[in-house]
């Protein structure tokens, strides 16, 4: 249950923005802000690139990106797109032909780039193609691929150029009676993707797609990611966000929701409060988290589990958890389950007990919120 009602220094407002679908997911309104990942195979290899879509969206990615740089990506996003558990925005770049047999090929959403499509004849065409499949399309402005004229007009990529970028595209769509569309203004640099998001957000309603692009590695992307992202949608800001990394796919879709639910935004699976451990520990809280980390991915449903090594901190933690150990003496710590104080468990029996007490709370959980559904 949510206590922001007597906690309004937690509560998030988000911008008020149109709600559109992808596919059969609806993205902005008061829809839950999406997680997104794209892959990185091959895309004409239906085999290896499908395997990423599922593996994706086993680990929560609500929608899938694919590059389209090719005829033999586009043929092979028609199976692609058949066979994916989660709609398919498939990435067009330079040849506006690509997103036309994307659109024909299933894909939900296209992705253009602004700076690399061509002239408004090109783009046309592509809304066309996009009105008669049912896509929805994404306006992806990228600092790092501005129009020639824009660079000439500013003298560099700046928050400005890329709003205009963007503006400039949304009135091509509206003026050809196109309103199924997203937009993004993304650039590595964090002040520059947070000054530009922030314009965009007051000077359009059309639904918002976050992502620092090309932030770096696992670590480094992370933690690029989380500030300019968690700022943002700290602020509002954002209808669904892609985190991207130099990793794999379902690492991206894993930091996205912890930056979710690090900001009380999206909750799935289990949320592992946990000392960073010294000397007061009463058991080895690091091999600890990360066994029950493994051990836990199998849970989706939203809950709260603690483990603190000593009893500074743990009681307290534990009251506002559904699942808590605490760290004693002797071998032994104290379990909590829903606040209170439960019963004691020896270290060396503690992870799978955890386990079995996390899979019975989600179990219950599950019920409850079964019964409320059938009410």
């Amino acid at each position: 249950m949510s206590l922001n009602h007597v906690r309004p220094w937690k509560n998030i407002y988000r911008r008020k923005s149109r709600q559109i679908m992808v596919g059969n997911v609806p993205v902005g309104g008061d829809a839950p802000i999406t997680v997104q990942t794209m892959t990185n195979t091959d895309s004409g290899d239906v085999k290896a690139t499908l395997g990423q879509v599922i593996a994706a969206a086993e680990a929560g990615a609500d929608i899938v990106r694919i590059s389209a740089p090719d005829v033999a990506a586009t043929t092979a996003l028609k199976e692609i797109c058949r066979e994916s558990p989660v709609p398919i925005v498939a990435d067009i770049h330079f040849h506006y032909k690509r997103a036309i047999e994307a659109a024909e090929a299933g894909a939900a959403c296209l992705r253009i780039n602004p700076g690399n499509i061509g002239d408004e004849t090109r783009v046309k065409e592509v809304i066309k193609a996009a009105k008669d499949h049912g896509c929805s399309i994404r306006i992806g402005v990228n600092a790092g691929s501005l129009e020639k004229h824009l660079l000439e007009k500013y003298g560099e990529p700046c928050p400005d150029a890329m709003v205009e970028s963007g503006l400039d595209h949304i009135k091509i769509l509206q003026d050809n009676d196109f309103h199924e569309f997203k937009i993004s203004v993304k650039a590595s640099d964090v002040f520059l993707s947070a000054a530009a998001y922030q314009a965009l957000a007051e000077a359009t309603d059309a639904p918002i797609h976050l992502g620092i692009t090309e932030a770096g590695g696992l670590m480094s992307g992370t933690i690029k990611s989380a500030i300019g992202l968690g700022n943002l949608l700290w602020m509002g800001i954002g209808d669904t966000i892609r985190v991207s990394l130099s990793a794999d796919p379902v690492e991206e879709v894993k930091v996205g929701y912890d930056i979710l639910k690090s900001l009380g935004l999206r909750h799935r699976g289990v949320n592992i409060i946990s000392c960073p451990s010294c000397a007061r520990q009463g058991f080895d809280v690091i091999k600890t988290v990360e066994a029950l980390e493994k051990r836990l991915e199998h849970i989706k449903t939203p809950m709260s589990l603690s483990i603190i090594g000593c009893v500074v901190n743990g009681p307290g933690e534990a009251l506002m958890t559904d699942v808590g150990f605490t760290g004693g003496g002797a071998g032994a710590g104290m379990v909590y389950l829903a606040g209170k104080q439960s019963h004691k468990m020896s270290n060396d029996k503690m992870i799978d007990h955890i386990v079995e007490e996390v899979e019975k709370k989600a179990e219950l959980i599950e019920t409850q919120m079964a019964a409320e559904a059938a009410e």
